[in-house]
């Protein structure tokens, strides 16, 4: 029988899982919550966090499959929530998503999984960070504890700005968030996202992607949740992988088993490729964006029928087909972005060439006349493929040039890097 999947979630990332699982002949009925302009035909409007609403909808509807995009509600307990009525879910209960909820917690968990990766300490005292941070020197790299959209992070390449910083993330502005601060080494190398499907025991990895998170060209700017992400980065190959997998997300799913709290859903290690191995940045419990969409536009597997397998807790055995392709995700964001920008901005997009390209929707909405405008900072993902990296670049860039977005912000360097 056909199956009914509800997708959770309003931003690129679920556009791209919803035109994927679009594609399941086991798919019957597909849901969005809340959705935006571009998943305009599955929307219901609830919001990504309305937990009781959530589980009423997929009571009464009979969903099959839940698959859960944004940080919030899995922090927010939505598995729990939603495990504990027999409803099957993807994503990590509310303890394991700890492992993004908390970067100290996550730290805990890679000390005790021997994982590699950036010495740090953390602080509640302001001052107490700001004498640590001094005797490191710069560049050193700081973070709020909690979940802060993507504005969590500096980068300090000098001593005043990583003292700056300090003000900056617990001057209560991020409020529970910013309470604690992570003061860490600074990692140099190649930065890759992996991410891995879990079903409690064992790991798949998806395809490598390069994200580009800096606001400007050149890797300059603040800190984004990034401006456009390329796969597979030529500098990656089956035994990074192996490395990877070996001692960094197994040993992450032994302990957080060990500790009773076993990860099912996307473990999602941020990595740099550091003259000694691949070391962590840090995990995120759910799929990347803008990484989703270069993931989807690869994968040939259906994907449906992996998550299910991963609600089974029967991932090992799963094969998962890749297109040869490169896929490049180029970020049409709001004027002003990361900071304030305007929304309300009208967008006009082209015709799209369905066998090479497509334009994932974040942040859209429709206007009360139906016409497409802005409703959020990363507003379109415009999402190519081609034979090789300099193809879908070509490709990616020109669609970027039909779109009329008055005023639209994107790096022009997205790729670049792997070239």
């Amino acid at each position: 029988m056909a199956k009914k999947v509800l997708i959770v979630g309003n931003g690129g990332r679920e556009h791209a899982l919803a035109w994927k699982i679009a594609q399941s002949p086991e798919v019957g009925k597909l849901y969005v919550a809340p959705g935006n302009a571009g998943t305009q035909e599955w929307n219901v409007a609830i919001a990504a966090t309305d937990i009781p609403r959530l589980l009423e909808f997929a009571q009464k509807e009979g969903i099959d499959l839940t698959i859960v995009g944004p940080e919030a509600p899995l922090t927010l307990g939505i598995v729990d929530a939603f495990q504990k009525e027999g409803l099957r879910i993807f994503g990590p209960t509310q303890e394991a998503a700890r492992l993004e909820g908390s970067k100290s917690f996550a730290k805990e968990i890679m000390e005790a999984a021997g994982v590699p990766t950036a010495q740090s300490r953390v602080f509640s005292e302001p001052e107490q960070a700001k004498e640590y941070i001094k005797q490191l020197g710069a560049p050193i790299v700081l973070k709020a504890d909690g979940l802060a959209a993507g504005k969590g992070v500096i980068v300090a390449m000098d001593l005043d700005t990583a003292l700056t910083a300090v003000d900056e993330l617990m001057d209560g502005s991020l409020g529970e968030s910013g309470k604690l601060l992570l003061v860490e080494e600074y990692l140099e190398g190649q930065e890759v996202s992996l991410l891995c499907l879990c079903d409690g025991e064992h790991a798949v990895a998806l395809v490598p992607v390069q994200d580009h998170k800096r606001a400007l060209d050149g890797d300059l700017g603040l800190n984004t949740g990034g401006m456009g992400t390329y796969s597979p980065p030529p500098f990656w190959n089956p035994e990074l992988e192996e490395e990877a997998l070996r001692t960094i997300v197994q040993p992450t799913l032994q302990v957080m088993k060990d500790k009773g709290m076993p990860f099912q859903g996307v473990l999602f290690a941020g990595l740099m490729l550091t003259k000694d191995g691949p070391k962590t940045l840090e995990f995120n419990v759910r799929f990347g964006d803008p990484e989703t969409q270069v993931v989807m536009a690869r994968m040939e597997s259906d994907l449906f029928k992996v998550l299910w397998a991963c609600t089974e807790g029967q991932i090992e055995n799963l094969k998962l087909a890749w297109k040869k392709e490169t896929a490049l995700c180029i970020v049409m964001a709001a004027p002003g972005y990361p900071l304030a920008y305007a929304k309300g901005i009208p967008i006009t997009l082209p015709e799209v060439p369905a066998q090479e390209s497509v334009i994932f929707h974040a942040g859209t909405a429709l206007s009360q006349g139906g016409e497409l405008q802005s409703s959020g900072g990363r507003v379109l993902g415009v999402t190519a493929w081609g034979d090789d990296l300099n193809q879908a670049r070509q490709l990616g860039y020109t669609l970027v040039e039909k779109i009329n977005f008055p005023g639209a912000h994107y790096r022009k360097d997205i790729g670049v890097k792997g070239l």
